[in-house]
């Protein structure tokens, strides 16, 4: 095999393997973002040591995959927490780096500082909650527990991480090579945590619930099937709610920043929010109009690749029927259709699972949709 033979092979397997991990996030929530967070920590390390790839833009795809695998974890923790309280500081620690990484993109990427005062907390939150897990029941710990256990992170990991990378700008590989004595004090560091832990924060622990548990758990009996998500849905009965509301902010935000970084997208921010605004309301009232019919697919690969199909077939629409706007629908798009109908397919499914399973929808509401939608 020729040597660009070869780097386009590790180039490609290390993309799809940052596009495919984090789908893993919803069954396996710990192993999956820990494998995504190693990946993105050694990607550009495989490339230097296995190809003469050019890659001085590649930082500009790192950072999308990074988001994109954030944003997944997010739509993660609907489908597997159970603790209402974690899930809303989480949701305030995801939004509050989403909204200061938007901010940093749609001022030129230069402001480095920003990354400081907008910390992505959320990541290590979300290690912590499924490390918890791990063992214990996370619906023992009140919202001040966990409010807590962010606040400890935000301040003593994620804030001299980000001045670390963002304001330091110092790499973590090229300093244990350049700095002799770096290595060695890292190694101690850690030997000192674990040490702090075994003798001072182990003993003090309450009792584990459960034995060791990594994979997710089942979803609720009463949303496990698509005829109750349909049935859910037409419980509701509305399109223009808070549901709708997220999945626009979530999807346009994402998007917009990958817009920015990526160097080949000429839409501007208000043409991609318009965009991703418009799909995604007409993806919602196609879901309605099939969920009053007792459709729905189980299979949630199956709903993506439908609603993909659908999705392409609106642009391509859009683009005909507006031929003035051409650049704003092929370019704002094609490039965000999969990201769009990957996190709308996952939001759809997995939304009402939290509701269901943290007490917000009563089981008896799923039970008058499937009545309505039987009528």
């Amino acid at each position: 095999m020729g040597g660009d033979s070869l780097d386009q092979v590790v180039f490609w397997a290390v993309v799809v393997a940052r596009l495919l991990v984090p789908l893993l996030v919803f069954k396996y929530p710990l192993p999956a973002i820990v494998a995504c967070m190693l990946l993105d920590g050694v990607d550009q390390t495989i490339f230097q040591t296995f190809t003469s790839l050019d890659l001085s833009h590649y930082q500009s795809y790192d950072k999308a995959l990074d988001i994109y695998y954030l944003a997944l974890a997010y739509v993660a923790t609907m489908r597997n927490w159970t603790s209402r309280p974690a899930f809303e500081v989480a949701r305030f620690l995801f939004f509050y780096r989403l909204v200061g990484t938007t901010i940093f993109e749609l001022t030129g990427g230069t402001h480095r500082w920003l990354l400081l005062i907008f910390p992505n907390t959320f990541e290590y939150f979300f290690i912590f909650y499924e490390i918890v897990r791990t063992r214990w029941d996370p619906k023992r710990f009140s919202l001040r527990w966990w409010i807590a256990a962010a606040a400890v992170i935000w301040i003593v990991i994620k804030i001299p991480q980000e001045a670390w990378i963002h304001v330091l700008k110092l790499d973590l590989t090229d300093t244990m090579r350049d700095v002799p004595w770096f290595t060695p004090a890292l190694v101690l560091t850690v030997l000192a945590l674990a040490a702090v832990f075994w003798f001072v924060v182990r003993p003090r622990l309450a009792p584990p619930d459960h034995a060791w548990q990594f994979a997710a758990g089942p979803l609720p009996h009463a949303i496990d099937d698509e005829r109750e998500r349909a049935a859910l849905r037409v419980a509701r009965g509305r399109v223009l709610d808070s549901w709708l509301l997220e999945k626009i902010v979530i999807v346009a935000l994402v998007s917009m920043i990958i817009a920015n970084i990526v160097p080949s997208v000429t839409a501007t921010p208000v043409e991609i929010a318009v965009s991703c605004g418009v799909l995604i309301v007409v993806n919602s009232f196609i879901g309605l109009w099939t969920a009053r019919r007792g459709g729905g697919l189980q299979s949630v690969a199956a709903a993506f690749f439908v609603l993909s199909a659908v999705n392409i077939g609106l642009v391509v629409a859009a683009s005909t029927l507006v031929p003035t706007r051409e650049r704003f629908f092929l370019t704002a798009g094609f490039f965000f259709v999969f990201l769009l109908t990957l996190i709308v397919t996952l939001y759809d499914r997995y939304r009402p699972v939290l509701d269901v399973r943290t007490g917000i929808i009563r089981t008896d509401v799923v039970r008058r949709g499937q009545i309505e939608a039987g009528s």
